[in-house]
């Protein structure tokens, strides 16, 4: 009798229709064959199941079993068709009736006692009945809170291969997962309250929050570069449902998902010590690395010139086109990779290149070669470079604590809705993901602004076209943040002081030094 079911094996962080063939017929001697492009984790199953189906008393029938993965082109791998062999061997052998599960997506790894353990994948599983247009999915228990993100899908669920067979044979019903008390918020985190000084390098941070700009901060050693950035995810905004759920099925295709629909922005910090394939995704059946798992989030990276050369090259394409893209033999998958990139970075390689507390130890080549770990194209996608210099004694002793995170994440909240409602119909969320078209449409430059611009391009005479899009675009940033429909000359000024790492600084542009302004963390930048 020959048995089939519906189940799915992921690329890449989607899944794909998988037809489980079941069938048992008569041989000289006992024998069980998986074909369809099986890894070997699948052809293991074997032992895990005829365990679990002796545990439930069910013996594998002493016959010859063979199993059939369609389409039988495409390689598949994981664990989570132990269950639909499993159901397919006992209708094969007619022990339950047959296709009482026709329509039902099934996923499932089994333990030797008979245990389903959960999956990878139990979202993208679910994303994929739907769009099919079955009419459920049957998944371990621990993986049914992930599919059940999934709206206009029913979801099974069950704890043991014995509750599966019962409600195969009629004992009882099928086990309809009840979804429990939504997640409870995370416990505050580090606060901006507890930075001292740095008020240039707090504004960077936020406007880099507010318009999704990547933001490089360089400065000597222990002044606060990494303790700012840790305090990233307490001023990022809340994520929309569609973001929430595209960077939980990032995290439920290597099963790393939290039980549920992810509530937090995620923040990645790898070690410099990251492989590129680590870093960007890959691997014989691919994978995301860590710019996919800082989808709608945050990838933080600690010294960045000693991350590897060939992984910091291979950031320049997904920081355009927020998308990663994998070529290999077996096939090309694309990952999203929308993120915010926070870099630190010390001056040289003893960290006191150009400070007045210390004097430098490095040669000037020494300097040179540590400088060019970092290119100029990619310095280029980076909107915001800062230096970030050292705090003095009496801001590091002062008793006034610093503004809270919550009041700069009002802040941030309120300029992307701005963004929102006014890129709404052309395809970005923030203004850093604005096209060409949408940045002519939506940035538009008082005469101030555009006499700024043009002084600055003769001065500046490196700035290439993708750097003076970017300054505009940072210069809206800074625009919505003040509330303003048009970009003046002060937003401009204050968009290219974010900009003099890799410039020399211009005479007419300076970042405010003095006391904040009521409205914002920091004031206007002048101009003379």
């Amino acid at each position: 009798m020959l048995s089939t079911l519906e189940s799915c094996a992921l690329f890449g962080i989607d899944a794909f229709p998988v037809q489980v063939e079941v069938d048992v017929s008569g041989g000289s001697l006992p024998a069980y064959h998986v074909v369809g492009l099986p890894a070997t984790s699948i052809k293991e199953g074997g032992t895990r199941i005829r365990s679990a189906l002796e545990q439930i008393g069910c013996a594998m029938p002493a016959k010859k079993v063979t199993v059939n993965l369609a389409p039988a082109d495409r390689r598949k791998s994981g664990a989570a068709f132990d269950l639909p062999i499993a159901i397919g061997v006992l209708e094969a052998d007619g022990l339950v009736e047959p296709g009482q599960l026709g329509g039902i997506l099934c996923a499932g790894e089994l333990g030797l006692d008979g245990r389903l353990r959960p999956i990878r994948g139990a979202l993208s599983a679910a994303i994929l009945a739907r769009a099919r247009r079955l009419r459920g999915v049957l998944v371990p228990a621990a993986s049914a809170a992930e599919a059940a993100v999934v709206d206009d899908l029913i979801v099974y669920e069950a704890d043991h291969l014995g509750e599966v067979v019962a409600a195969l044979r009629g004992e009882l019903p099928l086990r309809r997962h009840v979804p429990g008390q939504t997640q409870a918020p995370p416990s505050g985190g580090p606060d901006m309250s507890e930075v001292r000084g740095q008020i240039e390098a707090r504004a960077a941070l936020e406007i880099a929050v507010a318009g999704g700009h990547n933001l490089l901060m360089m400065g000597p050693p222990g002044i606060g570069k990494t303790m700012l950035a840790r305090r990233i995810p307490g001023i990022l905004p809340p994520m929309t449902r569609d973001e929430a759920l595209e960077a939980t099925q990032i995290y439920s295709a290597i099963g790393m998902a939290p039980g549920g629909i992810l509530r937090e922005r995620p923040f990645r910090a790898p070690h410099h010590s990251i492989s590129q394939a680590a870093l960007i995704g890959g691997g014989a059946h691919p994978r995301p690395g860590e710019i996919s798992l800082a989808h709608n989030g945050v990838l933080f990276l600690d010294e960045i010139p000693e991350f590897a050369s060939r992984a910091l090259e291979a950031l320049r394409q997904p920081l355009e086109d927020r998308t990663v893209t994998v070529g290999r033999v077996r096939g090309t998958v694309t990952m999203p990779a929308s993120f915010l990139l926070v870099a630190s970075a010390n001056p040289c390689p003893c960290g006191w290149s150009g400070a007045a507390e210390r004097s430098c130890v490095c040669s000037p080549g020494r300097v040179e070669r540590y400088r060019r770990r970092l290119s100029g194209p990619l310095l280029d996608r980076i909107d915001l470079q800062v230096m970030v210099p050292n705090v003095s004694l009496t801001d590091l002793r002062g008793a006034g604590a610093g503004e809270s995170s919550a009041a700069i994440r009002a802040r941030v909240v309120e300029a992307r809705e701005r963004q929102g409602a006014r890129l709404a119909s052309l395809g970005a969320r923030t203004n850093a993901e604005m096209s060409v078209r949408a940045l002519r449409a939506t940035c538009h430059l008082d005469d101030r602004a555009e006499t700024t611009l043009r002084r600055l391009h003769q001065k500046r005479r490196g700035m290439t076209a993708r750097t003076v899009d970017r300054m505009i675009k940072v210069a809206r940033t800074i625009a919505d943040l003040h509330g303003l429909e048009v970009i003046d000359g002060g937003c401009i000024a204050e968009a290219a002081a974010y900009r003099a790492l890799d410039h020399d600084p211009v005479s007419d542009v300076r970042l405010p030094r003095g006391p904040r302004a009521p409205s914002r963390g920091w004031s206007r930048p002048t101009q003379t």
